[in-house]
């Protein structure tokens, strides 16, 4: 049986899982001008749970790598502990932008699980393990990981604007999410004020609907991500510290 503290542990993973498979926009821009290699931070919140997010991107030499990573603080970690961490190593192609390589780790889950894939274009496939059992996709258009589609609404929304629907891939399945524009306004957070535009994300079939507020002074960096189900707001998330970093040639996740 599953007393109360599991329970809100329970709670507090999948809804920081969903969160962390839409969340950060970073700030850059692709083709007409090179991604800003930076780390952010986030205070998120989960009913009275509290957590901490992390993302930093880097360049490498054949593209970039961007790592999102995310751990309960505070009496949350008596209920929760150990994070969850995705990392994507992608470039910029004629097409868009093109995910390599993806790994996934979460020990915060009660059921921990990996995943490492790698992204074959010439053969249209994406091969690799999930929790050790191998896998093999079919790729038979750009689909974008949990992290790399992040980068590709930012380079539209520096642009021609986000399209009305991307593609995700899931593991097993590819899945449409639907992007619309919601808005502007005003906002304060940690880091500061800003005018920020609402970018509303939903996969297709989801209950859970995102909205990211995006400073335009920060190339449309979200200092705001809600999250909201059965149009109850389930988790908040806000800025609290953005630093550019020098340019950096990391290592890639085939090398």
């Amino acid at each position: 049986m599953i007393n109360r503290g599991q329970a809100a542990a329970t709670v507090w993973t999948r809804r920081l899982i969903a969160l962390i498979g839409v969340a950060l926009l970073a700030p850059a821009a692709l083709a007409e001008t090179a991604l800003t290699p930076h780390k952010a931070e986030y205070k998120v919140k989960v009913s009275v749970l509290g957590g901490q997010l992390k993302t930093e991107l880097k360049s490498t030499p054949g593209g970039y790598v961007a790592t999102h990573v995310i751990r309960p603080t505070g009496l949350s970690r008596m209920l929760a502990r150990g994070s969850i961490s995705e990392t994507s190593e992608f470039y910029s192609a004629a097409d868009g932008l093109r995910p390599k390589a993806y790994l996934s780790e979460d020990t915060l889950s009660r059921d921990e699980t990996s995943a490492s894939i790698q992204f074959d274009w010439d053969a249209g496939e994406a091969r690799g393990t999930v929790d050790g059992r191998e896998v093999v996709s079919d790729m038979h258009e750009i689909a974008h990981d949990h992290v790399s589609i992040q980068y590709q609404l930012m380079h539209d929304m520096l642009h021609d604007g986000p399209s009305a629907q991307y593609t995700m891939f899931e593991i097993d399945e590819l899945r449409a999410v639907s992007v619309r524009n919601v808005g502007a306004r005003k906002v304060k957070v940690p880091a500061g004020k800003f005018d920020v535009i609402g970018l509303q994300h939903q996969a297709e079939g989801s209950k859970r609907r995102t909205t990211f507020w995006c400073a335009p002074a920060l190339d449309y960096l979200p200092v705001i991500i809600e999250q909201h189900r059965l149009e109850k707001l389930k988790v908040r998330a806000v800025l609290s510290r953005y630093t550019p970093t020098a340019d950096s040639q990391a290592a890639g996740l085939n090398q």
